[in-house]
């Protein structure tokens, strides 16, 4: 019986099937809408003199045609089945999630059913986005074309940004519409997305990595310029494959751009002490976890329902909470203690398959990025989604599946090959005999 070489045995896992090139195109289209879509409110106002509820609209609006032209381009024989994409218990309880906040909307206090429900429509769309997505395509071609869209469409975004004039307190962005911690936020889970491609040698990425660390300083976002810090001093320092010479010319240009920015910082801190908005100091914060950690309280088992807080919460002074600035609250709030199991499920479920993979410079990616989410969640949270999304969590955990069959098989074909040439018990080295 002939052997198979690595090439051969790879093209027999779920998902490696099929042209690489059909899933770049739309990848790249899906990838740039994902980061983009954060700005299309702020455009709609200023370009086209639109409301901000117009500017909503149009942007579900464009995610739903974003579903039915996916939809239309994954028709055919699908390269991977749904029962072998929802094989890891991590996207079955991205389902079990989106299934209890569609229940939720029974006993949400929120003070639009219709608009929750076109909310709720548009987070799942884009998990089932990248469901087609993967059924009829690569997932690594997938993963990487995304990855790709979003990164560009992030870079665009930082540029907006730095056109944009500052804020009062000196941050980039608008504060109603494309605020600060947005920008941070896109930039920082860009940067990770550059770091994945370019340890899979998929393209050149330096120079728009340094452009959106340069913008993530400038936002001057707290929470996630902390988060980043931590979780990239860990990818550092765990990294193996990384040189010494490269680690250190990163701290010492990381410091030199700090320094570089110390004066603008200075000044924000001055701001921030002296003139800030008490509801966007940790002072206020505090006052907000308090007000939703006893509200949670008065419904703990299955909370107040999916969207319950935007116009439902009583304003903070002059500012109105959409979450509970805590991720882990903000689950309780909304879905009770069934809240709290959901969200240690998805990352935990995430973070055994993260486990399983070997060890490598991808795997420390994959957890220093998890160490951001859970890092950032501390003082942020997302009204409709996690903060790491249900689409990003969906291709993660299909791409970590992916690589760890990959390496399995890279494994198992290596000792195949070093067995070929030697005696079979029984057999001499020069014959049978």
């Amino acid at each position: 019986m002939a052997l198979r070489g690595p090439a051969e045995m790879k093209s027999h896992l779920p998902g490696t099937s099929g042209s690489a090139e059909p899933a770049t195109v739309m990848g790249n289209v899906v990838g740039f809408f994902f980061s983009f879509r954060v700005v299309i409110v702020l455009l709609s106002v200023n370009l086209l003199g639109a409301d901000p509820r117009t500017g909503t609209e149009l942007n579900l609006a464009c995610n739903f045609f974003l579903l039915g032209l996916v939809w239309f381009y994954s028709l055919g024989a699908p390269t991977c089945g749904f029962a072998s994409m929802f094989e890891p218990a991590t996207t079955r309880w991205v389902m079990i999630f989106l299934t209890f906040s569609l229940c939720s909307l029974l006993w949400s206090a929120t003070v639009s059913l219709p608009a929750s429900l076109a909310y709720w429509c548009g987070t799942s769309a884009d998990v089932t986005i990248i469901v087609l997505l993967l059924r009829t395509h690569p997932v690594t071609a997938v993963a990487s074309s995304v990855m790709r869209g979003f990164i560009w469409s992030t870079c665009c975004l930082a540029l907006i940004a730095w056109i944009m004039p500052a804020q009062p307190d000196l941050r980039l962005g608008n504060e109603e519409f494309f605020n600060a911690n947005q920008i941070g936020n896109l930039c920082a889970f860009a940067i990770f997305l550059a770091q994945y491609l370019m340890r899979r040698k998929d393209g050149s990425w330096g120079l728009a990595a340094i452009f959106l660390a340069i913008t993530l300083l400038r936002s001057l976002s707290k929470t996630t310029l902390v988060a980043f810090s931590i979780s990239q001093t860990f990818l550092v320092i765990q990294d193996r494959s990384m040189r010494r010479r490269t680690k250190l010319l990163l701290s010492v240009a990381t410091a030199l751009v700090i320094l570089a920015f110390w004066g603008l910082i200075e000044a924000y801190y001055d701001v921030y002490t002296n003139a800030g908005n008490q509801a966007e100091t940790l002072t206020g914060r505090i006052g907000i976890w308090a007000y939703f950690l006893g509200a949670a309280l008065e419904q703990p088992w299955l909370g107040h329902g999916f969207d319950s807080a935007w116009k439902v919460v009583p304003p903070f002074g002059p500012f109105e909470a959409r979450h509970a600035e805590n991720e882990l609250l903000q689950q309780f709030y909304a879905y009770g203690a069934a809240g709290i199991v959901l969200l240690i499920a998805l990352y935990s479920s995430l973070y055994v398959q993260l486990r399983r993979m070997p060890r490598g410079p991808l795997r420390v990616l994959f957890v220093s990025l998890l160490l951001f989410i859970v890092v950032r969640g501390l003082a942020e949270a997302e009204p409709f989604d996690l903060l790491l999304p249900l689409w990003a969590i969906v291709l993660m955990s299909m791409l970590i599946d992916r690589l760890r069959q990959s390496g399995a098989v890279a494994s198992a074909s290596e000792s195949i090959q070093a067995g070929i040439g030697r005696p079979l018990r029984g057999e001499s080295a020069i014959g049978t005999g």
